[in-house]
C-alpha cells in the first residue's frame, strides 16, 4: 500500500533530486518565459510566503500524525506484554497439568510476538503470522477445555485473561497497519513541488540565485524522510523495539 514510503532512506535522495529539478524548472524556464517585474515582486513575495507557510503546516500535521501512530504502537506493545504476563500468572489458578500446558504455550507465543516486531522481510512475517495464529488457536482450545471440564470463578479469570492476550495482538496488528494516508503524502508532494517552482521563479539571476536553489529541497527532503521513518514500522532508523516483551521473556526464563 505504501511501496515508496516504506523505504525512508530512499525517500530522501528521490525527494531531494525531484524537488531540486522543479526548482531548476522555475529558475530556467519560468523566469525566461514570464519575467517577474519589479512592481509585482512584492505581491509575489506574499504568495510565496503563504505557500511556504501552508507547506510547513501540512508537514507539521503529518509529522504529528506519524508520531501519534508511533506512540500508539509502543503503547500496544506494552499492553501485549502486560496481558501475556498477567495470563501467565493466572495459569496457576488452573489444574497443574493444564496450567503447565498453558504456560508452555504462552512462552512459545511470547517468542513469536517478539519475532513479529523484529521481522523485516514480508515472507518471514507471513510465516510468523501463520505460526502465531496456530498458537492462538491452541491457547484458546486449552483454556476452553479446562473451562468445559469444571467451570469455576477462578477458571473464568483465566479465560478473561486469555481473551485479553488475543485482543491485544489484534490491536497491535491494527496499529501497525494504521499509516499516514496516501492522499496526505500526495498533498504534501504537490505543495512542495509548487513551492520549489515559486522559489526558482522568484530567484534573482546570476550564480548566487542558483546556489540557493538546493536549500529548500534539502530541508523538505529531510522532513519527508523523518516522517516516513517514523511512519514505517519495519524499516528505517526509528522502529518499535519489543523491550517489554523481551524483558518479560527473560523474566519467565529466569529461575
Amino acid at each position: 500500500m505504501h511501496p515508496f514510503t516504506n523505504h525512508p532512506l530512499v525517500v530522501f535522495p528521490v525527494s531531494f533530486v525531484a524537488l531540486w529539478l522543479w526548482a531548476w524548472v522555475g529558475w530556467l524556464l519560468l523566469r525566461k518565459q514570464f519575467s517577474l517585474e519589479d512592481e509585482i515582486r512584492e505581491d509575489f513575495g506574499f504568495i510565496l510566503g503563504a505557500s511556504l507557510t501552508l507547506l510547513g503546516l501540512i508537514i507539521g500535521f503529518s509529522f504529528s500524525m506519524a508520531t501519534s501512530r508511533y506512540d500508539q504502537r509502543k503503547n500496544y506493545e506494552e499492553a501485549e506484554a502486560n496481558a501475556i504476563g498477567t495470563e501467565y500468572l493466572r495459569a496457576d489458578l488452573l489444574p497443574a497439568a493444564d496450567g503447565a500446558k498453558v504456560r508452555g504455550l504462552l512462552k512459545k507465543y511470547l517468542d513469536e510476538r517478539i519475532q513479529f516486531y523484529s521481522a523485516r522481510d514480508e515472507q518471514e512475517l507471513q510465516g510468523i503470522n501463520d505460526s502465531t495464529t496456530k498458537t492462538q488457536a491452541e491457547l484458546w482450545s486449552a483454556i476452553l477445555a479446562v473451562n468445559s471440564a469444571h467451570a469455576t470463578s477462578l477458571d473464568g479469570l483465566a479465560v478473561s485473561g486469555m481473551n485479553d492476550v488475543l485482543n491485544s495482538q489484534g490491536y497491535t496488528e491494527a496499529a501497525w497497519r494504521n499509516r499516514i494516508p496516501t492522499a496526505a503524502w500526495g498533498l504534501m508532494t504537490a505543495i512542495a513541488i509548487g513551492c520549489n517552482l515559486l522559489v526558482g521563479y522568484g530567484s534573482r539571476g546570476g550564480k548566487s540565485g542558483a546556489k540557493l536553489l538546493p536549500v529548500l529541497p534539502l530541508v523538505i527532503s529531510v522532513a519527508f524522510m523523518l516522517i516516513a521513518d517514523i511512519d514505517a514500522p519495519r524499516r528505517g532508523i526509528i522502529t518499535v523495539s519489543p523491550q517489554n516483551l523481551t524483558s518479560l521473556a527473560q523474566s519467565l526464563r529466569s529461575p
